[in-house]
């Protein structure tokens, strides 16, 4: 059975104006990672999200479960998955993350690099361009990626 990846990047505008504590610092859905075409590569779900890890990378993001904080629109997507009973392995990672990477780290064999498996030369390449963008106008802590799996 395959492991399909769904989710969506968020941004958060006011907080870079107001500071992330204020009432109207709220997350914002941004795009949906279905019209990037990152698709399911295994040993890039492993990478970044420990799903499907028998690459033995160090996940940058696992298990950090839905967001108490998401979107309307973050919500209103992850609901027409199925939500909880439907889907697995719900998690987060922020831009200021994604871009403190250590991108040359290697998978337990020492074969792959997180850069040859998930880095901007690959079909995450959109995802992250993205980010980058959002990131130069909100802030890289304001900006990030939710995903799930189903």
């Amino acid at each position: 059975m395959s492991t399909e990846v769904g989710g969506m990047i968020e941004c958060r505008p006011g907080a870079r104006l107001w500071g992330p504590g204020d009432e109207d610092s709220v997350w914002h859905a941004a795009i949906d990672l279905f019209l990037l075409n990152n698709g399911n590569a295994y040993d890039a779900l492993a990478c970044i999200f420990g799903i499907r890890n028998s690459f033995g990378f160090r996940p940058l993001a696992e298990g950090r479960s839905f967001p108490s904080d998401a979107s309307e629109g973050l919500q209103t997507e992850y609901a027409a998955y199925g939500g909880p009973p439907d889907v697995h392995g719900t998690t987060w990672i922020t831009w200021a993350e994604l871009a403190s990477t250590d991108w040359q780290e290697a998978d337990g064999s020492g074969t792959r690099s997180r850069e040859s498996v998930a880095g901007d030369e690959t079909h995450w390449g959109p995802v992250w361009s993205v980010m980058r963008t959002l990131s130069e106008l909100h802030g890289a802590d304001d900006v990030r990626l939710v995903a799930w799996f189903h």
